[in-house]
């Protein structure tokens, strides 16, 4: 068994309030468990309006799957949610 872990700090520059900041936080997070069946929460940055720091997990039996679903689901932030800036990101694969 292996397992991934990302830690992402996230940037929402448009973020006026901690709501705004939940709109988007909460369409990240459903997006990503959904698309990628990853654990996702946010695990940081709470009383911040324009920062967030989530967290994601993958379980597979191999390394490269791991790396594989942990790189597409940055990607997809990259891609679909160009409002937003990935600042930091930190990745570990135990197995």
């Amino acid at each position: 068994m292996n397992v991934g872990v990302c830690k992402l700090k996230i940037h929402i520059p448009g973020g006026r309030s901690l709501k705004d900041k939940r709109s988007v936080v909460k369409s990240l997070v459903a997006r990503l468990q959904k698309q990628f069946n990853l654990s996702v929460a946010e695990v940081d940055d709470h009383e911040l309006w324009q920062m967030v720091t989530i967290g994601m997990a993958c379980v597979s039996n191999h390394n490269n799957r791991v790396d594989e679903v942990i790189s597409a689901a940055i990607s997809l932030i990259e891609r679909d949610f160009p409002t937003i800036e990935i600042v930091e990101q930190e990745r570990e694969i135990f197995g």
